[in-house]
């Protein structure tokens, strides 16, 4: 019985797209290039099952060039981000923010500066809420 498709791009997708948010679009060649000098060596027909695969998934687009295809991302890093982290904050932390920022908190040695800037945008937050 095949897996039903994720909602979030996979570990390994999720390698790929970021690649292509650099530079996009690309050939299979120089995406598989760019996995291998990331520590990531994948066999070229594996790349081009894992391309195809997320096309089918509407996270790519495919275009051919030539004899090669040429492949781009459909979807924003800032969508994948608000995707994975919505995600975690409903599934692990039940929708609460506060419980989500004191995990980070106790997970995290955050530097004065982060702080500042973290409280500078809480306050913008809370002028906005109560305008």
């Amino acid at each position: 019985m095949a897996r039903p498709a994720a909602e979030q791009p996979t570990e390994l997708e999720l390698q790929f797209l970021k690649i292509l948010w650099e530079k996009s679009p690309q050939p299979v060649r120089e995406i598989r290039d760019a996995l291998a000098r990331s520590g990531r060596d994948i066999a070229h027909t594996s790349v081009i099952t894992t391309l195809n695969t997320m096309v089918k998934k509407r996270i790519l687009t495919r275009k051919k060039d030539g004899k090669a295809f040429l492949f781009s991302p459909r979807i924003t890093r800032e969508q994948v981000s608000q995707s994975v982290l919505g995600d975690v904050i409903n599934r692990v932390f039940d929708g609460s923010a506060k419980a989500v920022l004191l995990g980070i908190f106790e997970h995290n040695d955050i530097k004065h500066g982060e702080l500042k800037e973290l409280r500078k945008l809480i306050d913008e937050r809370m002028k906005e809420n109560n305008t």
